[in-house]
């Protein structure tokens, strides 16, 4: 991404769906000219525990597969479900096989019932973003050093090894999701190349980012050098009449996890464009989309043809 792009991605939690139709939606992707497509690391939906959920790393290595530009991203995966150094291995053996289309996305964790279900131990708010602020510097280190000795608080190297590197250098964008002002936006602040903003946040990024900016200051960092992205709820419909139908389908599956009322950007292409470009304006260089509709290829397509096009910085 170029400094004054703005890029759109899919964000689309891989429930209910198989294969098939997740290289449908991805190549769907691809020939619409979006930036990317991002998926969920979690066992289950929260509520829907019974629905089919693909595991993250093995959906993502098989769209590799399937595409050739589609930039292939995570939002994001949880720090606690594996070791950091095994993580950067399986990054680097991603970007590798992608040709270098990578998105590493990471975060502290939070499903607490994901966490008991699997027996993984559910520490506080405040060890899990020390975890993960720990893990991400296993990572760089395993990216870019030939041999790796590190001794922290809850990770440890010893000589370690980690070939084939990334094939982008010095490693994956790393993209940090989450909006926790005094710990989650300092760990951006030392360690990503982008924040995502939660979409329950989003009406506060501008404060968020003038918090994020106090974090840089700290560290050395200049906040120029992190993207900023956004998850964003988007239900668009190709005239009214359409937008209308595909609102209440919106309103019937996302009701019960999100407030959508508060949340979407709605309407035909053009109120979809006056909605995106006011977040553009106010910083937003990659939007992670989520379709209110689930993401049908006609409803890509569209935002392809009639959205993208239009927003600019």
């Amino acid at each position: 991404m170029s400094g004054d792009a703005v890029a759109c991605g899919l964000f689309f939690p891989q429930v209910g769906t198989d294969m098939p139709g997740l290289l449908e939606r991805a190549t769907a992707c691809e020939q619409s000219g979006f930036h990317s497509i991002w998926l969920v690391d979690h066992m289950w939906a929260r509520g829907l525990p019974d629905m089919p959920h693909l595991e993250i790393w093995t959906a993502l290595s098989a769209l590799a597969m399937h595409t050739t530009r589609l930039r292939l991203g995570s939002l994001v995966l949880c720090n606690s479900y594996r070791n950091p150094a095994l993580v950067a291995k399986m990054a680097a053996s991603l970007d590798q096989i992608s040709g270098g289309r990578l998105e590493l996305g990471v975060g502290a964790g939070w499903m607490d019932e994901e966490y008991r279900g699997y027996g993984y131990n559910f520490p506080s708010t405040k060890i899990r973003i020390e975890q993960l602020d720990e893990g991400l510097e296993v990572m760089r280190r395993l990216f870019t050093e030939s041999r790796s000795t590190f001794q922290g608080k809850y990770y440890a190297l010893d000589d370690a090894a980690n070939y084939p590197k990334p094939s982008q250098q010095p490693h994956p964008p790393i993209t940090i999701g989450g909006a926790g002002e005094r710990l989650l936006l300092r760990v951006v602040a030392k360690h990503a190349d982008r924040w995502n903003c939660p979409m329950n946040a989003a009406a506060e990024l501008t404060h968020k980012l003038a918090i994020l900016g106090s974090h840089c200051k700290e560290v050395g960092r200049d906040p120029a050098e992190i993207t900023v992205s956004e998850q964003v709820l988007v239900v668009l419909g190709k005239d009214q009449a359409d937008f209308e139908q595909r609102w209440k389908m919106a309103k019937e599956l996302l009701g019960g996890f999100a407030d959508v009322e508060a949340v979407a950007v709605r309407g035909t292409p053009a109120q979809v464009v006056e909605g995106l470009q006011a977040k553009v304006d106010a910083g937003v260089r990659l939007f992670t989309m989520m379709f209110g509709d689930f993401a049908p290829r006609e409803t890509i397509e569209l935002f392809g043809e009639k959205v993208l096009p239009q927003l600019k910085v």
